[in-house]
């Protein structure tokens, strides 16, 4: 009977020790992994497969990144990984799967992504719901707050007078940022000497000041482009940690705005 009774009792505790453990989260890259962490706080535990300098299309997965994901119960992607949907069906076809796809480098991009996570973790654990809601809305208004903030002195320097040239992946923080952006181009890979020319003509034709390009999208075509022009050329990033100051999405969103600041600056003078 001793002997039952101590199966029983070690039984129990192992539910609750399993019940306690957070939950395994992936997510494909450091920006999921971010707001996953926003959101679930304590209660998750997240793993990043792809590293901030490398584009979620193109990267080769490890041997670790796949024992990461057989593991996960949640698992979070943008869409644009053509590998992840096959892999999920081979090693892990239990794991609840949220596609989180289009921009995320504006303040309203981010927080919508931070709630549909806070959904998501949510319906795994119920009972802890309302401590994800109350993180991803915490961290809307952080979001919110430093938006306002940064849109106030994008306002001071004047931005819509401005006219920017900017890599397609920058485009929507440029415009929410209040840049007047008189053309965008695709990765560098997609670009020709054709597509130089006829953005310098309208570059030329527009006065383009600025030259914006995204670092992890190759940054040598927007450097050729500015030359041209006699433009400023500002690198941004789009993923947190992958240069010095944007350790996370908030970060990021400062250090890319304050390095159009300081460049709109640097026409003044």
């Amino acid at each position: 009977m001793r002997n039952l009774l101590l199966a029983a009792i070690l039984s129990v505790f192992s539910i609750v020790a399993l019940a306690q453990v957070p939950i395994p989260v992936v997510a494909t890259s450091v920006v999921l992994a971010d707001l996953a962490d926003k959101v679930g706080g304590e209660e998750v535990s997240v793993t990043p497969i792809i590293p901030a300098g490398f584009c979620p299309a193109h990267y080769d997965l490890k041997p670790s990144d796949l024992l990461a994901i057989s593991r996960a119960k949640l698992v979070l992607y943008h869409g644009i990984e053509p590998w992840l949907e096959t892999l999920l069906g081979n090693v892990n076809p239990e794991a609840k799967v949220l596609v989180l796809s289009g921009p995320w480098i504006t303040p309203a991009s981010m927080i919508e992504k931070a709630r549909a996570i806070s959904v998501a973790l949510g319906e795994l654990l119920p009972e802890k719901a309302g401590y994800f809601a109350s993180r991803a809305e915490g961290f809307a208004r952080d979001v919110q707050a430093l938006g306002e903030e940064l849109k106030v002195r994008a306002e001071e320097l004047k931005l819509s007078q401005v006219p920017a040239i900017v890599m397609a992946w920058q485009a929507d923080f440029a415009q929410w940022l209040g840049l007047n952006v008189v053309a965008s181009y695709p990765p560098e890979e997609r670009l020709s000497l054709k597509d130089l020319a006829e953005l310098s003509a309208q570059g030329r034709e527009a006065g383009v000041l600025l030259v914006i390009d995204n670092l992890q999208s190759g940054v040598s075509f927007g450097a050729r482009l500015a030359h041209e022009l006699g433009a400023i050329h500002v690198v941004l990033t789009s993923f947190p940690g992958a240069i010095p100051g944007a350790v996370d999405l908030s970060a990021m969103l400062r250090t890319n705005a304050e390095a159009v600041f300081s460049a709109v600056e640097s026409l003044e003078g």
